[in-house]
């Protein structure tokens, strides 16, 4: 076949789509932990022989938009793909090889059609604990951040490698659930092979072809995207708490013709703390808000990204020097979208949406209780920020995905008891479309002994802004038996005290009625 008709290739394209998603399935049932069952923090990718994205699960998050690819070509530097042999499984979780920070473990394997290599699976999946401090953003250094797995073989010709994971065992907090959710992951990646194969038999076709065509006619529909917008330069930058100085994005898009570039030369530079981001996580938002905004209904491959291009200098918080702590990269990365949605507003406004009322946020509890270890995450969203067809939702996580975690799933995996969990009403910026509320969460620790606790908390002083002319949403807090305290370092927590997190509302969108708000480029 050297060309394929569209509806054939709806049919395929659709039917890659859903081995991938069948394979995520998979991950999610096996799964150990409540960050992949529950908090859908994962992704299942299937790449083609020369690691190009054919397909995604359309559960993942966006920040592993393009980072497998990247990894599995990483994988190849150290393992060609002549020494590769049916039954290989490699692993890492390097964060300038993978998606930025520790606690995610990519997991890759070859599939071959008889001797022949046709592809790649892939999984990343978020792990319950990766050791070293409790991930926050008061770390210095990524050797503080916990265990990293340099680009290995977890399954070398069939055999697993033991001495990896027992070294893996040794270093995490809950090791059954680590440990668990890595083998989820490999079950996962198998079945995306073994479905890929068969659909290979039976329908006759050339996997490479089937891709080109995938790849060409996504890269076709973006460029059609962004001739349409008008040349020029569109510029914006946000801003969070940070430490002792706000953290500030400064984006420029160059739009020039049917190809796209995003520069953050201004953004601030590096931080002694675990807030700075990675190059392969810069890419990942900017190129999802933009292909939020310009190609959204087109599923994720290797075409649709061919068009833009990111830079950001070395040494910003976008593009850190190694060593740099990293653990706590969404509290910086979450600020790509809104920094480019308010940049392109003048020229989009109907396909942008105000700042979201918060870098995800995310609480980490620790300890032993009864004489057993538990380690529990689970996340909060702010609001969403208003658009120009409605307001934002509220409590709903973005620029991410990830869902908040259900009470009784908090209650079962530390001892902790949930006492409230509501909108706050009015916290969300007012405009022509209201930014969406945050949310309360409290709860009362309940354990025998004090409780670590970490967060990643943000806008405690600086508030979600609006939208051409709409408001900014209130400011969050985090507080312990009614007192507010710093969430930006590492905590105790005593048995009997009170935790109450209230999440940022959105800022709104357009002027409210009687204001006149004229938009600019």
């Amino acid at each position: 076949m050297t060309q394929i008709d569209p509806v054939s290739l709806e049919i395929l394209w659709t039917r890659l789509v859903s081995l991938v998603d069948e394979a995520a399935a998979t991950l999610v049932r096996t799964s150990f932990s409540s960050i992949v069952r529950e908090s859908n923090d994962y992704a299942v990718v299937l790449l083609d022989r020369d690691c190009q994205l054919l397909a995604q699960s359309s559960q993942s998050i966006p920040s592993f938009i393009c980072t497998l690819p990247e990894t599995v070509r990483h994988f190849l530097q150290v393992f060609p793909r002549e020494s590769l042999r049916p039954g290989d499984v490699m692993i890492t979780n390097d964060p300038w090889l993978g998606t930025g920070h520790l606690p995610d473990i990519n997991v890759a394997m070859p599939i071959f059609r008889g001797d022949e290599l046709v592809g790649f699976s892939g999984t990343v999946a978020h792990a319950a604990d990766i050791g070293g401090r409790l991930r926050s953003p008061s770390t210095a250094e990524i050797f503080e951040e916990g265990l990293r797995i340099p680009r290995s073989k977890l399954i070398s010709d069939g055999s697993v490698n033991q001495t990896l994971v027992d070294i893996i065992r040794d270093n995490v907090r809950v090791p059954d659930q680590v440990i668990g959710d890595l083998w989820a992951q490999v079950a996962a990646n198998r079945m995306l092979g073994q479905r890929l194969l068969d659909t290979l038999e039976e329908t006759g076709c050339d996997l490479q072809v089937i891709g080109s065509e995938i790849q060409a006619r996504s890269e076709m529909a973006m460029r059609e995207a962004i001739e349409a917008l008008p040349d020029g330069i569109y510029e914006n930058e946000i801003s969070v708490d940070g430490f002792v100085e706000p953290v500030t994005i400064r984006c420029r898009i160059d739009v020039r013709g049917d190809s796209v570039a995003v520069d953050y030369a201004g953004s601030s530079p590096q931080l002694p703390r675990a807030i700075n981001v990675v190059p392969i996580y810069t890419f990942a938002y900017s190129a999802y808000a933009l292909k939020c905004v310009l190609a959204p209904n087109v599923p994720n491959n290797d075409g649709s990204f061919r068009a833009i291009q990111v830079s950001a200098p070395l040494g910003s918080i976008l593009n850190p020097r190694f060593p740099a702590a990293v653990s706590a990269r969404a509290m910086t990365g979450h600020l790509i979208p809104p920094a480019i949605m308010g940049a392109l507003a003048s020229v989009t406004p109907d396909k942008v949406s105000a700042a979201p009322g918060s870098p995800l946020w995310c609480v980490h509890l620790s300890g032993a209780n009864g004489g057993k270890r538990f380690a529990s995450t689970f996340f909060l969203n702010g609001g969403q920020g208003g658009t120009s067809q409605a307001d934002g939702l509220p409590a709903l996580s973005f620029p991410s995905n990830l869902s908040n975690t259900p009470i009784e799933v908090v209650e079962t995996q530390a001892p902790v008891r949930v006492v409230r969990r509501a909108l706050r009403g009015g916290t969300g910026g007012d405009g022509l479309h209201r930014g969406g509320d945050g949310q309360v969460f409290e709860m009362l620790m309940l354990g025998d002994a004090p409780v670590t606790a970490s967060f990643m908390a943000d806008r405690l002083k600086t508030p979600a802004p609006g939208l051409l002319g709409g408001g900014a949403g209130a400011v969050g807090r985090v507080l312990v038996d009614g007192k507010p305290v710093d969430p930006r370092e590492i905590l105790t927590i005593e048995p009997g005290a009170r935790l109450t997190l209230e999440t940022p509302g959105a800022g709104g969108f357009g002027a409210s009625p009687g204001q006149d708000i004229r938009l600019s480029r």
